[in-house]
């Protein structure tokens, strides 16, 4: 070892020697300023050689820093303080869900997402008429009210699967230009007791708060069909959801401008208080597209791309 060598050869004056580490910092006899590292713990015969030389030796314990002297004791309780946080967050956030399971899924479109238009919706345009109706009177309530008119509360679209149903509604959310409410009929339901019947109360409370509001129901035949068909918790919780619905859509005011739209397939199985004035009192056929239809619905999906010459 050269520090051993040195020693021995008498050219090093200091030598300092930390006893943590091993570090060994000494000094040559013409001041040069050296360092090395050694065991830890000196053998005898390096003790030896240390007091046989003419050097001044001095051996050092540093005292640990804040750092070093702490961490090791901080570290596991903080460890175990960030686990009972996150156990309690975790519980929170369950509590939070199970507070929330009542709220209601529909997705919302301001007049700031238009989206789809009736341009988008090709042919069916008896079916486009009556619905400009419901836009007319969304979007110019006004006039309306200074003749008198009524428009229904409630309109259902009825038509095979596929017909364009949905998108229609979605034109409607495009062109009227006021809150556009979307839910499934399936959205209502849940496993636990009265969670639909709270979803709906929800859904109209949200659409009240926003003034003039179309609120629609695909698949509503999913939670209004026909009440006393069946036993069993799950047919009591649709009644209940049915039943909740009902009430709400009797609680409308003519002067609060929210339209009812919902879409089925099946509107034989629908419940009859349904289609009571006053709810979904009108309803709209969707059929499956004419021929002229198709056309128009073909110039629809190939805007914008190249086709052969004979199609």
């Amino acid at each position: 070892d050269r520090f051993l060598t040195q020693i021995t050869d008498g050219n090093i004056s200091t030598v300092e020697i930390d006893n943590r580490t091993g570090q060994i910092n000494f000094e040559s006899g013409n001041g040069l300023e050296q360092k090395t590292t050694g065991p830890i713990e000196l053998s005898d015969e390096d003790r030896k050689i240390l007091s046989e030389s003419n050097a001044s030796i001095k051996f050092s314990t540093p005292q640990p820093g804040f750092f070093q002297t702490w961490l090791p004791l901080l570290l596991p309780v903080g460890l175990i303080i960030l686990f009972f946080w996150w156990i309690n967050k975790r519980a929170q956030g369950q509590m939070t869900g199970m507070m929330s399971i009542g709220r209601s899924k529909a997705k919302l479109y301001t007049t700031e997402r238009p989206g789809t238009t009736f341009d988008d919706v090709a042919g069916y345009a008896g079916v486009k008429q009556e619905i400009r109706e419901i836009v007319d009177f969304l979007t110019e309530s006004k006039k309306f009210a200074e003749i008198g008119a009524k428009v229904p509360k409630g309109v259902l679209l009825v038509g095979p699967p596929g017909t364009g149903k949905t998108l229609i509604a979605r034109a409607v959310a495009g062109e009227a230009g006021v809150p556009f409410l979307s839910v499934t009929g399936s959205d209502f339901m849940e496993m636990f007791v009265g969670v639909g019947a709270s979803r709906v109360r929800d859904l109209f409370q949200s659409a009240r708060k926003l003034g003039s509001a179309i609120i629609f129901i695909d698949e509503v035949d999913s939670v209004g069909r026909k009440r006393g068909a069946g036993l069993g918790g799950g047919h009591d919780e649709r009644e209940q959801t049915l039943n909740q619905m009902l009430s709400e859509m009797d609680g409308f005011e003519g002067s609060e401008g929210i339209v009812m739209m919902a879409a089925t397939n099946r509107p034989d199985i629908l419940d009859p208080a349904l289609l009571r004035p006053g709810r979904f009192d009108r309803q709209i056929v969707v059929p499956l597209p004419e021929l002229e239809d198709r056309n128009e619905i073909l110039k629809v999906h190939v805007k914008g791309k190249q086709i052969s010459d004979d199609v």
